[in-house]
């Protein structure tokens, strides 16, 4: 069983979090974030740690608990030090380059995919077959990273496609010609 929603969530110099009725609220270096808790979790904020407590010990209950602690960790830790995602391009002519607020992907199609960068985001291509997403907001930076490499998805057989950098591409044997058959 997890007891993640009863460890205390430390808060780091230069973060502060506060409490207005059920919206718990951070803010730090990198930005502010707010998230909305569940009436059946109680969140306390004292000598710079937040504590989480559940009303009952309903299964539901116990799962909202430690949601809801690892929502607001993760903002803690978005606002203070950030989160990013590394994405690698494999392919013939396949190249990315950021223009502005829009992200343009060569991907091998007969027209060029803009896909435009959420407010909030970092993005950046250290070389056309890098990119690199970085932000406050963890569910927002994995989002777009998802949206990126599900418009080329790696496939099997070359490996080409849009992939995470620590990602490992399982590849597939190509069929091969029958030797000295007659």
């Amino acid at each position: 069983m997890s007891r993640i929603g009863r460890k205390e969530i430390i808060v780091p110099a230069g973060v502060t979090a506060s409490i207005t009725g059920n919206v718990v609220t951070v803010k730090g270096s990198l930005g502010e974030l707010t998230q909305t808790v569940d009436k059946l979790i109680t969140v306390h904020i004292a000598d710079g740690k937040i504590a989480l407590t559940r009303a009952n010990d309903e299964n539901e209950t116990r799962a909202k608990h430690g949601l809801y602690r690892a929502l607001i960790a993760n903002m803690v830790k978005g606002v203070s030090e950030g989160f990013t995602k590394s994405l690698v391009i494999a392919g013939v002519g396949y190249k990315a380059v950021v223009k502005g607020n829009t992200l343009v992907l060569s991907l091998g199609f007969s027209h060029d995919v803009n896909m435009e960068i959420p407010t909030g985001l970092k993005v950046e291509c250290p070389s056309m077959l890098e990119i690199k997403i970085s932000g406050a907001n963890k569910e927002q930076v994995g989002q777009f990273a998802a949206n990126i490499r599900d418009v080329r998805p790696v496939e099997p057989y070359h490996g080409y496609g849009v992939h995470y950098a620590d990602e490992k591409v399982i590849r597939k044997v190509g069929k091969t010609a029958a030797k000295g058959k007659k």
